[in-house]
């Protein structure tokens, strides 16, 4: 389905020189009126220790139910690279990511999960969500567990 002249009124991202950037860029979810999930994934995330300046390396994974939008992928993309060089503990940097994708969407249901690269002998996997119909939670939930299920057989 080719995206309408609408759809792409509001991206000034996608098509552009890459570069990072802060701006996280969406447009309208056509049909708002069904809950579906959408899954943003990335094994190639990093950011900097605020203490030591060394790079700490993560998978990040976005789940969320849209409501009236959907974030732009390349957008979302020059928005985690924008991490790059800044100094953040994990923890702040998750909590953030889902600040940020709440302002522009303003979704049914979202969740952000960090997985971070072992370093000193431990592991830091940092979770948050943000749920503004529990439905749309339920629905997607189930299906979650479902699927954790199926990769642990």
């Amino acid at each position: 389905m080719s995206p309408k002249e609408t759809d792409k009124n509001a991206l000034t991202i996608l098509g552009k020189p890459a570069k990072p950037s802060k701006k996280l860029e969406a447009f309208p979810n056509r049909t708002p009126e069904r809950f579906y999930l959408v899954t943003l994934e990335t094994d190639e995330f990093t950011c900097l220790c605020p203490i030591t300046g060394q790079p700490d390396f993560a998978a990040i994974k976005v789940v969320y139910v849209p409501d009236k939008k959907v974030v732009e992928s390349k957008s979302f993309k020059l928005y985690l690279w924008s991490y790059r060089n800044e100094g953040a503990f994990h923890e702040h940097v998750i909590n953030q990511i889902l600040d940020d994708l709440l302002k522009v969407l303003d979704p049914h249901w979202c969740k952000v999960t960090g997985i971070f690269n072992i370093r000193g002998g431990i592991g830091i996997t940092v979770e948050a969500e943000h749920t503004k119909t529990p439905q749309a939670r339920e629905q997607w939930q189930g299906w979650e567990l479902s699927q954790q299920n199926k990769e642990e057989i």
